[in-house]
């Protein structure tokens, strides 16, 4: 297996492993086992970064094989520099959730852990895909075990910001497949990133595609006006949970702007910079005003008292 199908799967392999402990009292046996496939997943992101080529620009450690003939969706992984820290950064926090969850986990310890590294095996994915159906398809599958983890172990109001979370990023990535579709469509027949840069799009075009990958990144990095999924999420989610979304999910909106928006669009992503610009402006005096306003409020209540 080359290096990077071996470190996105190997934590999905030990993630299902763990499933295979289905009661509590194999708890302090799960916690070992789910140790040991986030060290050595981290372990395995190592060599990436001591092979890595520096001075190069190109994709490194690149796998093409067909996937889905008939449509011509390939099992093409590949990191830059970019992706590189992502894929490592991904791995080692991974190490830390699980170890944060040591002692505090109690019930389906087993589904906790096993969670956390299939997560961290999909989010490795969406980092090396160089295929747009593929990217599609980790980036997706992602929703699931942060579901089940801010569904399962989060806190009083779990259920309606898990379905809160589920539905704002599944509804916000649709119009990117239908932008995935489109650029399929006008490369006869590619999903290859590196073909998809390669177009010569008009203006209209263009703009649509760069609206439609904005509303699936706009929501995951999340940028207002729709962010407001992601308190409800930090609140309710579990430590480990929030560790992760702070860490490397959120990025996930950032790096799609990076690897689709800009390279994909670049006329349109110029022209409408100053909207980017704007709503996060905005974001930036909004969150001062709401920390202001809650701060006077403590303030009040502790005055009242």
């Amino acid at each position: 297996m080359e290096m990077l199908s071996l470190v996105i799967w190997t934590p999905i392999v030990f993630g299902i492993l763990l499933l295979a402990f289905g009661r509590d009292e194999h708890a302090h046996m799960v916690r070992w086992l789910a140790l040991t496939g986030a060290v050595v997943s981290f372990l395995l992101t190592l060599p990436l970064y001591v092979q890595f080529d520096h001075a190069s620009a190109t994709m490194q450690f690149v796998e093409n094989m067909p996937w889905i003939n008939r449509f011509n969706v390939n099992y093409h992984l590949g990191i830059d520099g970019i992706s590189l820290w992502f894929v490592v950064l991904t791995a080692f926090i991974t190490v830390v959730v699980v170890i944060a969850g040591w002692e505090v986990i109690t019930e389906r310890v087993n589904q906790y852990m096993g969670a956390f590294l299939v997560l961290s095996g999909l989010l490795i994915g969406v980092f090396c895909a160089l295929d747009g159906m593929l990217f599609y398809v980790f980036f997706e599958a992602t929703l699931i075990p942060m579901y089940l983890i801010i569904g399962v172990w989060g806190g009083p109001n779990k259920i309606y910001a898990a379905f809160k979370f589920f539905l704002y990023t599944l509804l916000g990535s649709l119009l990117m497949l239908v932008a995935l579709i489109y650029l399929y469509i006008a490369s006869e027949g590619s999903f290859d990133l590196a073909t998809w840069q390669q177009l010569p799009l008009a203006a209209t075009p263009q703009t649509f595609l760069f609206f439609a990958f904005f509303a699936a990144f706009a929501v995951k990095v999340p940028m207002w006006p729709v962010h407001t999924w992601l308190p409800d999420v930090h609140v309710e989610a579990p430590t480990g949970g929030s560790a992760v979304l702070a860490a490397i999910m959120l990025k996930l909106g950032a790096y799609g702007f990076l690897r689709f928006s800009l390279p994909i669009a670049p006329d349109a992503a110029h022209e409408w910079a100053w909207l980017m610009l704007t709503l996060s402006l905005v974001a930036v005096v909004y969150v001062g005003l709401v920390a202001i306003v809650q701060q006077d409020m403590k303030k009040l209540k502790i005055l009242q008292r």
